[in-house]
């Protein structure tokens, strides 16, 4: 399996849980970090300093969770161009041919996932993959689009592990964690879930590259630092997501 992490954390926020069941399961695990998270301002660090701290944190996460194959491509988050990540996806996809690769999700608020998702979506080297995952990280998938449900339960305590080791984004990834927990709740398994929309690349590309599916900056709304608004989430674009449904069915 190959992840792909436009920020350093995506990779526990969107699958942490089961890159940790893939290892337990013998599977080769790879994870790529697109961009260096420079511009986040937790700590009031300033850019180069957060994108060396960030670097450090995702290699001391993955080292909790076991993944020895780290991509670090590390682009300037806010100042890169689509010619600079696709060859390095390219490469990445074409040495390690995995059968899954994990993705972000255009369901989202954040403009630098949306910017991976489509730069991935136009790859060749995509279409020989066997399925594409779609993660969500702040923003519900909803059970509109979630086709996947995996209890990660048993790897609880060392998933939260890996998640303390990003000691500069705690609050950004609360609202991750508890999706997790309603995810079990939901689908009424025992303790927190991940929740996929699982497609073929086919279909991923053309969700990414339809023109007629663009969509407004504020068409999603992702869990805040206080879950009070939380269901606001899960209600806001409600419509968009069934367009998103019907086009990945026509695909």
């Amino acid at each position: 399996m190959l992840v792909i992490a436009p920020h350093p954390d995506d990779e526990l926020a969107g699958c942490g849980g089961v890159i940790l069941l893939h290892l337990l399961a013998g599977d080769s695990v790879a994870v790529v970090y697109a961009t260096d998270g420079r511009q986040s301002r937790s700590g009031g660090l300033e850019p180069d300093a957060m994108a060396l701290t960030r670097e450090a944190e995702a290699a001391e996460a993955l080292a909790a969770l076991g993944v020895s194959e780290r991509h670090w491509v590390g682009l300037k988050e806010g100042h890169w161009q689509g010619g600079e990540l696709a060859p390095a996806l390219t490469r990445i996809l074409t040495f390690h041919d995995p059968s899954i690769v994990y993705a972000p999700s255009r369901v989202d608020f954040h403009p630098e996932h949306d910017r991976v998702a489509r730069v991935l979506a136009c790859l060749p080297a995509l279409q020989s993959v066997r399925t594409v995952r779609v993660y969500q990280v702040q923003v519900p998938l909803t059970r509109l689009l979630a086709n996947l449900v995996t209890p990660i339960a048993p790897v609880w305590g060392r998933f939260e592990s890996a998640v303390a080791c990003y000691r500069s984004q705690q609050g950004s990834l609360r609202g991750p964690l508890r999706l997790k927990e309603y995810a079990g709740r939901a689908h009424r398994v025992r303790g927190p879930a991940e929740e996929f929309w699982e497609m073929s690349p086919s279909a991923y590309t053309a969700l990414h590259t339809d023109d007629s599916m663009a969509f407004e900056d504020r068409t999603f709304r992702g869990l805040r630092l206080r879950s009070i608004t939380d269901p606001l989430a899960f209600a806001v674009g409600r419509g968009t997501r069934r367009r998103l449904l019907a086009a990945a069915r026509r695909s």
